[in-house]
């Protein structure tokens, strides 16, 4: 397969925030957008059953200031995928993303997540059922492949079948899933990460846009990929280290930063904050996502402590962030580092 068109800009998709569970929700979320205006923004997945039965609008509620921001589903029957799809278009989501990439036991035992990368052409009917329904990109997160599968193979089956139903855009997690012997905590050091054969896909299918996934820890990296390919998406190094977003939109978007440090970010996000303290939200729902702002600062670690401690509260006031903003050093510039002769 060569030279297949993009079907969209694909620099909508040059930097993205991987969707992750128990991390990536709408106050995340809303603090990531105040960092960067460019970022795309991803749900933590959510299953088909949980949106067709369950409370819709605290699963799939999002702040408009979140856009661009894209669902990521869960699922492996179409005809459910397809009334999730629908139903979260609805909610105002720029894109459905179809999750064919987790480990964890309990995505396998309902048969969806990396599992699916044993069935290609179940996830191109999945993938054709949700295009038939919403007019919004239909994108597929996959791995390079699972357990005991040839990785060539594997990905390039994956990738055709999806393809031809009409993804839009295809995210690789550069390693392979181990679903048998690995936790999924373990599966994310083992086995190593290759890069390479996600270069291999994307040479293959000439100008159709991928991006990758996993271990991309700093803005060097991005950089070097995007020469490569159409994106990346980073996960971890995202979340706990925030500020790292700061320099996604003038490095790979060529746009001035919407804020200029971690301090200016704070501020940015309060009067979201206040907004949600007075409908009755919690002050630790928002501020565990912020933990990791002001790595390598004086303070940074009494900031940690002051919210672990006072913003569990049930009734914290926005003060309590405040005062552990306070206790961070403003004047401090780091060291450059060290070069080797």
């Amino acid at each position: 397969m060569q030279n297949i068109s993009p079907p969209l800009a694909t620099d909508v998709w040059r930097f993205s925030v991987a969707p992750m569970m128990d991390w990536t929700d709408r106050h995340c979320r809303a603090f990531h957008r105040v960092l960067s205006r460019r970022a795309r923004l991803y749900s933590e997945m959510v299953t088909t059953g949980a949106i067709i039965h369950g409370d819709r609008q605290r699963l799939l509620g999002f702040d408009a200031s979140e856009h661009p921001i894209a669902l990521q589903l869960g699922g492996s029957d179409p005809h459910a995928l397809a009334g999730a799809a629908r139903i979260g278009v609805d909610f105002g989501y720029d894109e459905i993303n179809l999750n064919v990439g987790c480990p964890s036991d309990r995505v396998q035992d309902g048969r969806f997540g990396a599992c699916l990368m044993r069935e290609p052409q179940l996830v191109g009917d999945c993938v054709a059922a949700i295009k038939a329904v919403v007019e919004v990109p239909v994108t597929v997160k996959c791995r390079i492949g699972v357990d005991e599968q040839d990785i060539e193979e594997a990905l390039d089956t994956l990738a055709d079948r999806v393809i031809a139903a009409g993804c839009d855009h295809l995210v690789v997690h550069a390693r392979k899933a181990w679903l048998k012997g690995l936790s999924p905590k373990e599966n994310r050091d083992i086995p190593p990460l290759d890069y390479s054969r996600v270069y291999r896909l994307k040479q293959r299918l000439g100008t159709y846009p991928v991006a990758i996934n996993g271990g991309i820890r700093t803005m060097d990296e991005c950089q070097a990929h995007v020469a490569e390919l159409d994106g990346v998406m980073v996960g971890r190094e995202a979340y706990h280290n925030p500020e790292l977003l700061l320099g996604v939109d003038p490095l790979l978007f060529g746009q001035e930063a919407p804020v200029s440090s971690g301090f200016e970010a704070v501020e940015a996000y309060e009067p979201y904050m206040a907004r949600q303290l007075e409908s009755g939200g919690h002050l630790h729902s928002m501020v565990r996502h912020m933990l990791g702002l002001f790595q390598g600062r004086p303070g940074a670690r009494a900031f940690r402590r002051h919210l672990s401690t006072h913003a569990v509260k049930r009734d914290a006031p926005l003060s309590v962030l405040r005062d552990a903003v306070a206790l961070v050093s403003r004047d401090w510039t780091p060291e450059p580092p060290v070069v080797k002769a």
